[in-house]
């Protein structure tokens, strides 16, 4: 037993020194990939120790400058401070956003916390160094990983934020959690604001994960787009035009886009199927906007799903704890019915 502890104990001060450092799939090739073949007990040992890292009173600062995450640690919530305000996790709160869930927060950063310590790459660059030289603004974009299974299709989660800043915590984050808990493999875009240059990181990190797929060990046919407000409208345009439309390789169309709460209503022919809910109180999305277009869609043979909610105002994420609740499960059987 004595030997036992002692090599738990130093497993996690090995990883607590070394931590996950930004980086390339071409610098994860080897070292990483191997490192995430964990024995299911040792994995389960390291979750133990880790759960309790961050709690609804840590500082979204210590979060931020946490060693572990290196670089990327800025890019966990907006870069732009005049877009969230509060302390703590439990004090989160982000412009145009309701219902902001600190436990889920508190999940979100412990889940990138203890796969990064435990040798795993959850963060991913999308541009190259000489790109990123060129073109400052790009050193604020990338693609966090929630593994699914190996092999599983993948979906892309972009948040809203009206274009201005990129409103994970309550838009994407969650949704990647939730979809890797059910074996998907799902990744959170972090995009340039304005929606030409959202677009084009959107159609950027298709093409990536295209490219790296078999080191990534992901699935590429009928994979999904996943958005809510200014994300929902990227990933509306992605499925419309294809990302070779907006500077990415010559790729297919998503098998399904998901959309929560926009006033998008631009479509096309070629639209994939689609799944969009939204809140019936929503003061920036009008809801019988969202309906027009899916029946749209639906009226050109194009499968869709629609889900309006009394009294939800825009913004709700996942809906926990509001008669949204469950969307998600809906959304996922939508997809998996296209595949």
């Amino acid at each position: 037993m004595r030997k036992y502890l002692c090599f738990i104990l130093g497993f996690f001060i090995f990883f607590s020194f070394n931590g996950c450092s930004n980086q390339t799939i071409e610098d994860m090739n080897g070292s990483s990939m191997q490192n995430s073949q964990h024995n299911a007990e040792d994995d389960s040992q390291t979750d133990k120790q880790i759960k309790e890292d961050y709690t609804v009173d840590t500082r979204i600062e210590d979060v931020i400058q946490d060693p572990v995450f290196g670089e990327y640690g800025r890019l966990i919530f907006p870069t732009d401070r005049r877009y969230y305000s509060g302390e703590t996790l439990k004090e989160l709160h982000l412009t145009w956003y309701n219902g902001i869930d600190p436990d889920k927060t508190v999940e979100i950063v412990n889940y990138l916390k203890s796969h990064a310590e435990a040798g795993e790459t959850v963060f991913y660059d999308i541009y190259t160094e000489q790109e990123k030289k060129e073109d400052p603004d790009k050193e604020d974009t990338g693609l966090f990983f929630f593994k699914g299974k190996p092999g599983a299709k993948f979906a892309v989660c972009s948040a809203g934020g009206g274009f201005a800043y990129v409103g994970a915590m309550q838009d994407s984050f969650p949704h990647a959690l939730e979809l890797s808990k059910r074996g998907y493999n799902a990744f959170v875009l972090i995009y340039r604001p304005g929606a030409q240059t959202a677009c084009e990181d959107l159609a950027r990190a298709i093409s990536f994960i295209f490219e790296h797929a078999q080191e990534l060990q992901v699935d590429t046919a009928c994979y999904s787009l996943w958005g809510g407000s200014a994300g929902a409208r990227m990933s509306a345009w992605l499925g419309s035009y294809g990302p070779a439309a907006f500077g990415g390789e010559d790729l297919p169309r998503p098998g399904t886009v998901v959309m929560q709460y926009t006033g998008h209503s631009e479509y096309t022919e070629k639209d994939p199927p689609t799944f969009a809910c939204v809140g019936e109180n929503d003061g920036i999305a009008n809801w019988n906007t969202m309906e027009n277009r899916l029946q749209a869609l639906s009226n050109l043979g194009i499968p869709t799903e629609f889900h309006h909610y009394p009294g939800l105002p825009h913004g709700f994420g996942l809906g926990t704890g509001t008669v949204a609740e469950g969307w998600l499960d809906q959304a996922v059987a939508f997809w998996e019915a296209q595949m």
